[in-house]
């Protein structure tokens, strides 16, 4: 899957929380949204209006960017309920990132079946 093909399916699937979703498709939209928030938080050291962009960003990417988590741990096997381990501090973090870069399960799973390249 190639950049804007992640891109496109996850805003397309925005708060689609069932299926599975590639290590392409994770990943990429990963660095998108570092590279934008980088960006704005770049432009509002400046301060006013800029700095409100930064805030507006991080609320509108946090459903794409959680249903992209769990369509992503669904790819490997695992229930979204996992995606839980993100809050204990530095152990669940190093979990998921494992998971996250773990190939995909081939064929179908119980969360639907193996998605395109």
């Amino acid at each position: 899957m190639s950049f804007v093909d992640a891109i496109k399916s996850v805003f397309t699937q925005y708060v689609g929380f069932s299926g599975r979703a590639r290590r392409s498709e994770y990943w990429f939209f990963c660095l998108f949204n570092i590279i934008v928030s980088g960006v704005l938080s770049a432009l509002a050291r400046g301060g006013g209006i800029l700095s409100i962009l930064s805030v507006i960003w991080s609320l509108a990417i946090f459903l794409p960017s959680l249903a992209v988590c769990i369509r992503r741990l669904h790819d490997i096997g695992k229930s979204g309920w996992w995606y839980l381990l993100a809050f204990i501090p530095l152990v669940g973090a190093i979990i998921l990132i494992i998971w996250f870069c773990k190939d995909s399960e081939p064929g179908a799973n119980a969360y639907g079946p193996n998605p395109k390249e």
